[in-house]
């Protein structure tokens, strides 16, 4: 009897302890690698793993052109170069605000052609999607693009695929200004502010009240911090590079 008990609480323990370390292995895994059940996912790029202070700014343009101009006017004052994500449909009715863009000297990136939610969209109309917003954009521009961002910033690994076959960079960003919300321009600075840091891509809205507000203080505020602006492109790595759990892009 004396012994059935002992053994019994035996086995107790070893179960438990076995409990124990799967779930302190599970613990390490999330902290470490992400999703301890799914390490395959594809992600885009929202950020890059560097030492040197530089960040990007990018504006997606898919409605409205009143503000592009302002925008432009701020970023050649404080002699930065920035990258607009530009929607098919949107080069349509804005023809010469995106050749205004390119002849500043800013990079012009793909953001679809109809902004569709592309986690619900065939891998071939997605291609379609990039390959009929790249034509419009060369034959204003004489250049097709080589980074694409997805509407709305929706995804799956489907998704990021069919981009990576276009030979397009699929981007993010880890630092939103949430300037489509328009709630206010303290609250847009202090957002962006808070959350920038060196390798960060930061997104705005060409059309939106408080951007141009908001781009000379924090142009001004990080450029006094010691960064120094480039576009995604810049920024990236082009080669030889994975990405973390977090959309980190880091050098091998």
């Amino acid at each position: 009897m004396l012994k059935a008990f002992v053994k019994s609480r035996s086995t107790i323990y070893i179960a438990l302890s076995v409990i124990l370390i799967l779930l302190l292995s599970i613990s390490l895994n999330l902290k470490t690698k992400g999703v301890f059940f799914n390490t395959n996912k594809k992600l885009p790029i929202y950020c890059v793993d560097t030492e040197e202070k530089k960040v990007a700014i990018s504006f997606d343009a898919s409605w409205g052109a009143n503000n592009t101009v302002k925008i432009l006017d701020i970023l050649d004052k404080y002699d930065v170069k920035a990258t607009f994500f530009l929607l098919g449909r949107w080069v349509d009715q804005f023809p010469e605000e995106t050749k205004e863009i390119y002849n500043r000297g800013h990079e012009i990136g793909n953001h679809s052609d109809t902004h569709p939610d592309m986690v619900g969209v065939p891998k071939t109309n997605i291609v379609k999607e990039i390959n009929i917003t790249d034509s419009k954009i060369e034959n204003l521009t004489g250049e097709k693009t080589s980074l694409f961002r997805c509407p709305s910033g929706s995804y799956n690994n489907s998704v990021v695929e069919a981009v990576e076959s276009t030979n397009h960079y699929c981007i993010q960003w880890d630092v939103d200004s949430i300037d489509w919300k328009e709630q206010g321009a303290d609250l847009e600075f202090n957002r962006v502010m808070k959350k920038v840091k060196p390798g960060s891509i930061v997104l705005f809205h060409n059309a939106a009240i408080y951007t141009p507000e908001n781009l000379p203080r924090i142009i001004e505020e990080l450029k006094a911090q010691g960064y120094e602006f480039v576009t995604i492109s810049d920024l990236i790595y082009k080669e030889e590079y994975y990405i973390d759990y977090s959309g980190k892009q880091i050098k091998k």
